[in-house]
């Protein structure tokens, strides 16, 4: 296996459509999106107050996330933390990745840090059509993206971990 990188047109009339409009091709980085938006004033503090909530949860709860597939999340306050980027990168299409996450956090009993994000639905929780439009008007889609281990999924990555320590402890107990 080799790295690779893929150009990715603005629009292809070829595309798959989804449920949600047009899906993106899985590119070497596999599937994601990076989302920019407004914060609502004086929000900043809550956006990383939840970011805390959520790393805590992921503390008592590792797999929370699991059922989303994501290789990476980053959430990043810019402009005087007046702006905020969500990025992630997963296995499965944006339709089933929004889904799933509204899926979750309702399951979960948890709210969003969207929540604290200009224009996002007050109904989202009952409304996942409204959840995919806010994502879909604030989606920076990728020109370009690189993968050092191309089209490999999160259960790949995890298969292959699992094989090397079992293989390790296979050859520290022969020594």
């Amino acid at each position: 296996m080799k790295p690779a990188a893929a150009v990715i047109p603005q629009s292809d009339p070829s595309w798959e459509v989804g449920r949600h409009g047009p899906i993106w091709p899985k590119t070497p980085a596999c599937y994601g999106f990076t989302l920019i938006a407004k914060v609502n004033p004086g929000h900043a503090d809550a956006v990383r107050a939840y970011g805390a909530k959520l790393a805590g949860a992921l503390e008592v709860d590792p797999y929370l996330l699991g059922p989303l597939k994501l290789h990476y999340l980053r959430w990043v306050l810019f402009d005087d933390d007046t702006r905020f980027m969500y990025q992630g990168i997963f296995d499965t299409s944006f339709d089933k990745y929004t889904e799933d996450a509204v899926e979750l956090f309702k399951k979960a009993g948890v709210d969003t840090v969207f929540e604290h994000l200009e224009g996002f639905p007050e109904d989202w929780k009952t409304n996942p059509d409204a959840f995919v439009r806010f994502a879909r008007e604030h989606q920076c889609a990728s020109f370009m993206e690189y993968g050092e281990y191309p089209y490999v999924s999160t259960d790949e990555i995890k298969k292959a971990l699992a094989l090397k320590s079992a293989f390790s402890g296979m050859l520290e107990q022969m020594q």
